[in-house]
């Protein structure tokens, strides 16, 4: 039975950090649900949603280090959080270097063009073939 006023302060300061944890925990369940999906503008609205999530659990666990500290727990947890956002980031760069490789090697840049005038007005390509300029 919880009966000193520190276990009662403990137990109120644990489940202070669940509910931004478990919002945390959520927006990353929803965002992998979203990329298998490949539903873009639910990665979009996640993403955000995982953003602001992230936030408020860092400025209520940053507020209970400061005043007790954090139970291991949910240091596990919060940390565990930390570590698939960090393999969300990493799969996700790890997709867009595959994609811009794949629309380089389909959509090759083409060289650049000269401008087809010049300041002067006259077309830039009839000057580079021996033509001249006459005022």
């Amino acid at each position: 039975m919880i009966t000193s006023p520190y276990e009662q302060h403990a137990l109120h300061r644990a489940a202070a950090l669940e509910a931004p944890l478990t919002a945390v925990e959520d927006s990353l369940a929803a965002l992998s649900v979203a990329l298998h999906r490949q539903d873009a503008p639910a990665v979009e609205r996640v993403a955000a949603e995982l953003h602001n999530a992230l936030a408020a659990a860092v400025a209520h666990f940053s507020r209970a280090a400061r005043s007790g500290g954090v139970p291991p727990g949910l240091r596990r947890r919060l940390a565990l959080a930390g570590g698939q956002v960090a393999a969300q980031r990493e799969a996700l760069a790890r997709a867009t270097a595959s994609l811009d490789r794949a629309i380089d090697v389909l959509l090759p840049s083409l060289p650049t063009q000269p401008a087809l005038y010049s300041a002067g007005g006259n077309t830039a390509r009839g000057m580079g073939h021996g033509g001249s300029l006459q005022a």
